[in-house]
């Protein structure tokens, strides 16, 4: 059993640490997007695009797992959009990893 100011200590730095766990997600939550808009979209790189509505950017999307071409047809399964959240391209659905908003 923990007793005075040494055992007091170790309870607020218990505490803190609980309380930082418990809000650790609240600080790194996932971009979302609402892509419903969008007109058109570029190939960044091999796997990242950004969408646009007309001439304003709207999003940079990373889909890692699916190759994407100049060529490929983009398919929206809903119009917002996040983090993990699935996309389709050439006729298969791939996992979003990251959303960011631009602007």
């Amino acid at each position: 059993m923990l007793t005075g100011e040494r055992g007091l200590k170790m309870i607020k730095i218990g505490w803190v640490l609980s309380l930082a766990i418990i809000l650790f997600p609240t600080f790194v939550s996932a971009d979302c997007a609402d892509l419903g808009r969008f007109t058109n979209w570029i190939l960044e790189a091999s796997h990242a695009v950004i969408f646009y509505a007309g001439e304003k950017p709207l999003a940079r999307v990373e889909i890692p797992y699916c190759e994407i071409t100049p060529l490929s047809t983009i398919r929206l399964l809903k119009s917002y959009v996040c983090d993990s959240d699935e996309i389709m391209v050439d006729g298969v659905a791939c996992r979003i990893i990251t959303v960011k908003i631009l602007n």
